[in-house]
């Protein structure tokens, strides 16, 4: 029952390994996904939130307002940290739940927790494998203006935000070059599910 850790810079291509995991039967366990769950109306951790930064990070209609909360904390090391206190501890809480969910449904799962900052916040996890995204900054930065509308200034600031890439690198036990084909991509990712895959 491996418990893997799939991460990646922004625009590494950590998407397009996890849903090549899910077709081969993965449990894909999303910690962005569970960010969301945990902020949502009503919830602890949106009160904490709002006690910390201030009422105007709440929209009208009781949601999280994540653009006025990201204007105050962006390039803010302080105000991140702050942040990151309140949200990390309920995201471990609530990934670990679903991690023993998903084992107590099969026993033989393969579960990939999809998790942008683990270097940040959860290198020393007890994790069986520890699979990396890897693709150049510049291919990254292109992506973020091709793909998802980015200026090259947003896009180089996004991508100064997080982590290196040698941070990364040196945590993984496996990196799949995604500056590849998308074929190639996918084949690294196959070769991986052979490797982890039920017996």
């Amino acid at each position: 029952m491996p418990l893997i850790a799939l991460t990646g810079g922004i625009a590494s291509g950590k998407s397009t390994i996890a849903a090549r995991l899910a077709e081969h039967g993965a449990v894909i366990v999303d910690a962005d996904r569970i960010v969301r769950d945990v902020q949502a109306p009503g919830s602890p951790v949106l009160d904490e939130l709002a006690a910390a930064f201030g009422d105007d990070v709440i929209a009208e209609d009781g949601s999280l307002n994540r653009t006025a909360l990201g204007a105050k904390v962006f390039g803010d090391r302080t105000q991140l940290d702050r942040l990151n206190a309140i949200v990390h501890p309920a995201v471990r809480d609530e990934s670990a739940r679903r991690f023993a969910a998903a084992f107590a449904a099969d026993p033989d799962a393969v579960v990939v927790y999809d998790v942008p900052l683990l270097v940040e916040a959860r290198a020393d996890d007890p994790w069986d494998l520890i699979v990396v995204a890897d693709a150049p900054a510049d291919l990254r930065a292109r992506r973020l203006v091709e793909l998802r509308g980015l200026t090259e200034d947003e896009a180089r600031a996004r991508l100064a935000s997080q982590v290196s890439d040698d941070d990364r690198r040196a945590i993984a036990d496996v990196v799949i070059d995604t500056s590849v084909s998308l074929d190639r991509t996918r084949a690294q990712t196959d070769a991986l599910w052979e490797r982890v895959r039920p017996r």
